[in-house]
């Protein structure tokens, strides 16, 4: 099995810190990436609502193969495995958390 060689990077060759800054020199757009820590928050993809919960069962031990997680929203009642996820950044979920009334320490 032959191993293909790895080519050096276009930014690096031409003496750039970070593909970011090569591609802001070049015109280029950069991806766009969060900026700092990413927190992860659990969302009903039947409401939106972020009321939600692992619920608890006997799925795992009644059937090998059933190793999903199952989950209910305390909004709407709906169950299912297929969760979806948010990412928010630290302003973002302080944003969210002053939306929603939360009280943050």
């Amino acid at each position: 099995m032959k191993k293909g060689k790895l080519a050096t990077p276009e930014w690096i060759l031409e003496g750039y810190d970070s593909p970011e800054e090569y591609a802001k020199a070049k015109g280029k757009s950069t991806p766009n990436k969060k900026e700092g820590k990413v927190f992860k928050i659990k969302v009903c993809p039947k409401c939106g609502s972020d009321d939600v919960a692992i619920t608890l069962s006997n799925l795992d031990s009644e059937e090998e193969s059933n190793t999903g997680k199952q989950w209910e929203c305390k909004k709407c009642k709906w169950t299912g495995s297929n969760i979806k996820e948010k990412e928010l950044t630290e302003d973002e979920l302080m944003a969210f958390l002053d939306k929603k009334g939360e009280e943050v320490a």
